[in-house]
């Protein structure tokens, strides 16, 4: 790893490049790139311009393009690679690493910029020019996140799996820390961070504690090591207005309430925070009481809505019940209305399931959430007969939209836990006015049953039981198993809807168009285009953003169970960018360990800076053991002063004084760092501590 980022920056400045510098693109997650030099009218013929292989596969990283580097995480590390050809820049080895990828800080006062990503329970910065962690930050670049959530509990589960959002100065953070029974673990807080330092800056409890607002909706005590009720997934940011968009998972355990009795606020609620202070500006909860794994993952995308001849600042939550909320992200007030419908009852002694639920007024829901027997799967014979065997050797019974599972028997209802939708989200094509979706067709199917003093959900196929064949992982009703769907903002109705993906086992015998099950999202571009992976069949497509048309599409290593990117490269050539790795578990296991990238081959290739070049290959000299030569060698301690006594002190043990030559900081500053490392361990006296301060400060000065 080597000081290479900071000549890339310069040479980007002579250079147009529109980038692609967070996992939605802009804060607000819309996704859409303003490129169209791959456009609907040549698409087709899109070819594979490289191809990155990671040491792991399993990934479900969306990458990130800044200032001429991209950044990716993959189960064994953080990679920087040159955008227009996928040679490697650095890696930074760790693993843990974040399952969906890291965020950008781009640094202040002299501080370079960092990238953030989770490595296991801690939240690592690494500075972009070393790919090393970041000075100053935390414990030797590293946030132990786990302080300050576990309430005695030391051995709660705790992880960072999704990248944290940015906003100034402040990191805002989430986790995932269980989901399943016991329901007692780490909290499930959303908290700020100094992007600087990594001092927390606040805190906002998303099961709130006795006498905040919210804790009413708890019974007394049950707010005590409650695990769950967490954001899991991305957080989006208002820059402008200064607002963190959370989406909440559900409360501990997933399937058993009686312990919780009560709608549970924060549980599977869209919250809106002062990004600065943490203080709560609106929630709507849009499940009651979950007992259905109906986790808030997906990114919620900000946008404005043109109608009547007003504009509408708006939030778009996908669900995994397949139910799209649009709310106004200032008040928090429904765009095109919701009511609360009345749901079944628990018959589990001691549940008390919610009697009323959410539903928006438009759109329809946009996954299956009703079934009749005569929509069994019935298109060829083998599977017909395994899905009639599997329905009534398990007794089941259907239900509606948010069935309890019974105590005898079993029920039978759309969607799964695993939706629907899911974290993938949306994008919006802010000049078409149209948001796109991508859904699965899948129910779930189980009971309850008692175990010592609770009940835990269960069934012949376990805890997670999917309407399939486990071995084909092909749905028991019939198709459509997956779709791309098109919303019409300024009316809230469906524009169009369109197959997504392909079951290659049945199609071998003749059945076409059935769609597959998909884990990942979409982005939208200027030039007419949504591209979308998700699907289980290894394949990447693109689609006519205005028909909803398959325009392209191509096999690819592995299922892209991500979102994809797309940036202009400064060699002249748009590129549009996937993680194929098949990290999606729950459909299929990694398979792969590959990133690729497409571009037009018609277009003529410019010239990328020499610099480039120099940097992949002091890269590779110095992943060989080799001296570094040139533009890219470590800067070296300014001669005179303290050098010497630098050198011994914080070179030595600590870390490589490359570390420290990459800062510039004012005298307070290098003061802080210097006692911290003393306090961590380097050798040096008071007097010595004054005297590299007083170095530190005047040669590497702001």
């Amino acid at each position: 790893m080597i000081r290479l980022a900071a000549s890339l920056l310069l040479s980007t400045v002579a250079f147009a490049q529109t980038d692609w510098p967070s996992f939605g693109h802009d804060p607000g997650a819309m996704r859409y790139s303003p490129l169209h030099q791959i456009n609907a009218a040549g698409v087709q013929h899109l070819q594979l311009a490289w191809t990155f292989r990671t040491g792991k596969p399993g990934s479900e990283a969306v990458p990130i393009v800044v200032e001429g580097v991209m950044y990716v995480t993959a189960p064994d590390g953080v990679y920087a690679l040159v955008p227009e050809t996928g040679e490697l820049l650095w890696k930074y080895d760790a693993s843990p690493v974040a399952l969906r990828g890291l965020a950008y800080w781009p640094g202040t006062g002299g501080l370079h910029a960092r990238v953030f990503a989770g490595n296991g329970p801690y939240l690592l910065a690494l500075d972009v020019t070393t790919g090393k962690p970041a000075p100053g930050f935390g414990e030797e670049g590293r946030v132990d996140l786990k302080k300050g959530v576990l309430d005695g509990l030391p051995d709660g589960r705790y992880a960072l799996q999704s990248p944290p959002a940015v906003f100034g100065d402040v990191v805002i953070t989430g986790c995932s820390n269980g989901e399943g029974s016991p329901s007692a673990g780490a909290y499930g807080d959303i908290r700020g961070w100094d992007a600087k330092t990594g001092k927390l800056l606040w805190t906002f409890h998303t099961v709130p504690r006795p006498g905040e607002p919210g804790s009413e909706t708890w019974p007394p005590g049950a707010w005590k090591n409650r695990s769950g009720t967490n954001v899991w997934g991305f957080f989006t940011v208002d820059v402008k207005r200064g607002i963190v968009y959370a989406p909440l998972g559900a409360p501990t355990s997933d399937f058993y309430g009686a312990d919780r009795l009560g709608d549970g606020l924060y549980g599977n609620s869209l919250v809106a925070l002062d990004a600065r202070t943490g203080e709560k500006r609106w929630h709507q909860q849009l499940v009651h009481h979950d007992l259905w794994d109906y986790d808030l993952a997906a990114p919620p995308a900000l946008f404005d809505i043109h109608r009547a001849g007003r504009v509408i600042p708006a939030v778009a939550q996908i669900t995994k019940m397949g139910l799209l909320f649009v709310f106004d992200r200032v008040t928090g007030k429904p765009v095109y209305g919701i009511e609360e419908r009345p749901v079944p009852p628990s018959q589990v002694p001691g549940e008390v399931t919610a009697k009323t639920q959410p539903f928006p007024l438009k759109p329809p829901p946009l996954a299956r959430n009703t079934f009749r027997l005569d929509e069994m799967y019935g298109l060829s014979p083998d599977h017909a007969r395994f899905c009639k065997e599997l329905f009534e050797t398990n007794h089941m019974q259907i239900g509606g939209p948010y069935t309890p599972l019974p105590v005898e028997g079993n029920a039978l209802f759309f969607p799964s836990t695993l939706g629907g939708g899911n974290w993938g989200g949306v994008s919006v094509d802010p000049n078409l006015g149209l948001l796109f979706v991508n859904v699965m067709n899948v129910a779930q199917w189980g009971h309850m049953e008692k175990r010592g003093s609770d009940y835990i959900r269960t069934s012949a196929y376990g805890t997670y039981a999917r309407f399939w064949d486990r071995e084909t992982r092909i749905p028991c009703q019939n198709p459509p198993f997956g779709e791309l769907i098109a919303i019409d903002l300024a009316s809230g109705d469906i524009a169009w809807r369109s197959v997504l993906g392909r079951m290659e086992a049945l199609e071998a015998i003749g059945v076409r168009d059935t769609g597959s099950l998909n884990l990942g999202g979409s982005i939208a571009t200027a030039g007419g285009l949504v591209f979308i992976g998700a699907t289980n069949d290894s394949r990447f497509r693109a689609f006519d953003s205005k028909t909803g048309k398959l325009l392209w599409e191509t096999k690819v290593e592995a299922s892209g169970h991500t979102i994809p990117i797309t940036y202009m490269g400064r060699d002249g050539r748009q590129y549009v960018a996937l993680m194929a790795t098949g990290g999606g578990a729950y459909l299929n296991g990694g398979l792969s360990n590959s990133l690729v990238a497409f571009a037009m081959p018609d277009v003529p290739r410019q010239a990328l800076p020499d610099s480039v070049s120099k940097a992949v290959a002091a890269a590779a000299a110095a992943r060989r053991g080799q001296p570094q030569v040139g533009a890219f060698a470590p800067l070296v301690l300014p001669a005179g002063g303290a050098k010497a006594l630098v050198e011994k002190s914080c070179g030595t043990a600590c870390h490589s004084l490359e570390v420290v030559t990459s800062q510039r900081m004012n005298a307070a500053q290098w003061n802080a760092v210097v006692v911290n490392m003393v306090a961590r361990g380097a050798q040096a006296s008071d007097a010595e501590v004054k005297a590299i301060v007083d170095y530190l400060a005047k040669t590497l000065g702001r």
